[in-house]
């Protein structure tokens, strides 16, 4: 039986809140590894290299994808985005279950490199919520905000790829959803190793 660890992919509009949702998942089930991506962008206020991003200059960004160290990247706008290979197979093949973060151009990548993973998309309880919190985030210029409003629209056309939805009106609320996902993926027999309770006969 498959004793190989688990991938979930966790996907959401910019200003929804995956962050903090994210960190309750991951603070409920402390055995569940944070896969850290690479990017090009700024380190926003509070964010610590190694911890929310691996911020790299986009030569060094470009040396790893030379060196093909990535599952997957993207360009978003100005920025790239990377999943480092070491982040993802070395624990999921020691057994460990791995959270993604990623736009819906780098799920879309890692559900065909790896068809068995777990992708959660986490909607606003409305768009004049979201609106609401981009703004009050005071880190976005008026043009800005509407590349994130066209880029909610480009996103929303992907949600019906994922294989949860999950709305985070309350964060708490919305990660003990999560949680749940998890805990019940695990309880599928393929992801089981049933060998033991029933031994092939020889």
């Amino acid at each position: 039986m498959n004793e190989r660890g688990m991938l979930v992919v966790i996907s959401g509009f910019s200003g929804v809140g995956k962050g903090t949702v994210i960190q309750m998942v991951l603070d409920e089930l402390p055995s569940l590894r944070f896969s850290v991506s690479c990017t090009t962008r700024a380190p926003r206020y509070g964010e610590e290299n190694g911890v929310n991003y691996y911020f790299l200059s986009e030569k060094e960004f470009e040396k790893k994808i030379e060196q093909d160290a990535f599952v997957e990247y993207t360009k978003t706008f100005t920025n790239y985005y990377g999943t480092l290979k070491s982040e993802i197979d070395a624990p999921i093949a020691a057994g460990g279950d791995v959270l993604l973060e990623l736009n819906v151009v780098g799920a879309r990548n890692i559900k065909k490199l790896y068809p068995d993973c777990i992708t959660v998309f986490v909607v606003p309880p409305s768009l004049e919520a979201l609106k609401a919190r981009l703004v009050g985030r005071g880190t976005e210029s008026e043009e800005s905000l509407e590349r994130r409003l066209r880029e909610i629209e480009t996103e929303s056309k992907d949600i019906k790829n994922y294989d949860y939805v999950v709305t985070n009106n309350v964060a708490r609320n919305c990660a003990a959803e999560i949680v749940g996902i998890i805990r019940s993926e695990h309880l599928r027999p393929a992801r089981q190793n049933l060998n033991n309770l029933f031994p092939s006969e020889e």
